[in-house]
């Protein structure tokens, strides 16, 4: 079976250069993170990367939707569809990062459904219903017929989704599947799982994709996993298992991620450190800046070798490979490494272990 490679970005404004060479990589997909208190806008960064590329798919990874109403958000795709017909993805989420970096909470998954309707509904062509200020109104695109716009390419849904009722959700809507995978192990389990929920739901496999995010990197022979550049490339990601253990602990928001209890030491620490953080009304406001960008200073003690090794595709090269092969051969189908600020090179050497696909 075939594995598509993308990339995924902190959307910076001028994300469109690092796209150009992935596309010239030979990449299939570039994913933009909407994350508007820590990233550029995504749709702004979008459309300067389809007037600048000819192939390579651009998609949202993930849009949440409580941050733009949805007409705002079909007339978003449909302008890049314009630009890059054909070659849009609508990746979209309950909200993590995008809303805990204001305090907050997932949204409730029958809000996301119905917004989804909306927003596909209106890229269909259609006149759905939409509720605004309490009261529901029938909308449409008044004047497709100026080609101002494109309604007339299909724009792909992928869903982002974690649990049973995620899952059940995805393959009731025929939608591809977005997940973010550290462990192997975990993320076949996981693909199973969705693979039943689809053929639960009477899905045409041959339509259904599932992408692997993955933070990592590719280690030199004798390279340690907290070297530098791999604190740099990887870190982040295992960071985030201290942004969740503090959000539990200090809000009250929900841990998808049990702790391991070999790494329960270092992340209790990293939770009473954040108990001081300032203004105490909005911790959050510490705890995430630089989410899935940087490993922060306060953070760093508390990021050791053994979180970047069990939540991150970091290792030597032909380590990687068998586990990205693992993933294909357990029904992923695309594998997208997320590339961070200011290490934007390491696309080169991620193209190289493309290569062996």
């Amino acid at each position: 079976m075939a594995m598509e490679f993308g990339i995924a970005l902190a959307t910076a404004a001028d994300s469109w250069k690092t796209v150009k060479r992935a596309e010239e990589l030979g990449f299939s997909h570039a994913w933009f993170y909407d994350t508007q208190m820590l990233c550029a806008d995504c749709f702004v960064a979008m459309g300067a990367a389809a007037v600048q590329t000819s192939r390579i798919r651009l998609g949202t990874g993930v849009l949440i939707p409580t941050n733009r109403i949805a007409p705002v958000t079909a007339n978003a795709f449909a302008s890049l569809n314009q630009l890059a017909p054909g070659r849009i993805d609508f990746g979209v989420g309950t909200g993590f990062t995008g809303r805990r970096t204001m305090g907050l909470g997932a949204m409730k998954q029958s809000d996301m459904e119905e917004y989804i309707r909306v927003v596909m509904a209106l890229l269909d062509g259609e006149t759905p219903d939409f509720e605004v200020d309490g009261v529901r109104h029938p909308i449409r695109f008044l004047n497709p017929e100026l080609k101002l716009i494109n309604l007339r390419d299909e724009v792909k849904l992928h869903i982002s989704a974690y649990g049973p009722r995620g899952r059940a959700m995805t393959a009731r809507l025929g939608a591809g599947w977005l997940n973010f995978v550290g462990d192997v192990t975990h993320g076949i389990a996981a693909m199973k799982e969705m693979q039943q929920s689809w053929d639960r739901g009477g899905n045409d496999p041959s339509d259904l994709t599932a992408v692997a995010f993955a933070l990592g990197c590719i280690l030199e022979p004798g390279e340690a996993a907290d070297s530098d550049r791999a604190m740099a490339q990887a870190g982040p990601r295992a960071a985030v298992l201290l942004h969740r253990a503090a959000d539990e602990a200090l809000s009250g928001l929900p841990n998808t991620s049990p702790v391991p209890p070999e790494l329960a030491e270092p992340i209790a620490g990293y939770v009473e450190l954040a108990k001081t953080f300032k203004p105490e009304n909005a911790r959050y406001l510490t705890t995430h800046r630089g989410h899935l960008m940087a490993v922060n200073k306060n953070e760093r003690p508390f990021v050791t070798a053994e979180m970047i090794r069990q939540t991150t595709f970091t290792g030597t090269e032909p380590d990687l490979k068998a586990r990205i092969a693992a993933l294909r051969d357990g029904g992923y189908t695309q594998f997208t490494i997320q590339l961070v600020p200011g290490h934007e090179a390491a696309i080169e050497d991620w193209a190289r272990l493309k290569a062996a696909f």
